[in-house]
């Protein structure tokens, strides 16, 4: 019995030395951001001389292959593809 209450009162002096220290923390959540603008894409059916006077230049322009030939055209934030002069698909890089 003599043994229990020594080792009970080592853990409790012991306990003293587990104990954590409380750590403040700056707030972390991040701030609220608008969702970005959804980017207007070329829509399909449109000619080449119309996508390119809605949005400039291409970055690049590869050559027709295929066929029916499909062009690709590659602007800075989206690709569009054409089948013959018309638009058949616009991506998003």
């Amino acid at each position: 019995m003599y043994s229990k209450n020594l080792l009970a009162i080592a853990m409790l002096s012991l306990s003293g030395f587990a104990m954590a220290d409380d750590v403040a923390m700056p707030n972390s959540q991040p701030a609220q951001q608008e969702a970005p603008a959804p980017l207007k894409l070329p829509p399909r059916g449109s000619n080449m001389s119309s996508v390119e006077a809605a949005y400039g230049a291409p970055v690049q322009r590869d050559a027709a292959v295929g066929q029916p030939p499909i062009t690709r055209w590659e602007y800075s934030n989206f690709i569009v593809y054409f089948e013959y002069e018309h638009v058949i698909h616009s991506v998003v890089k």
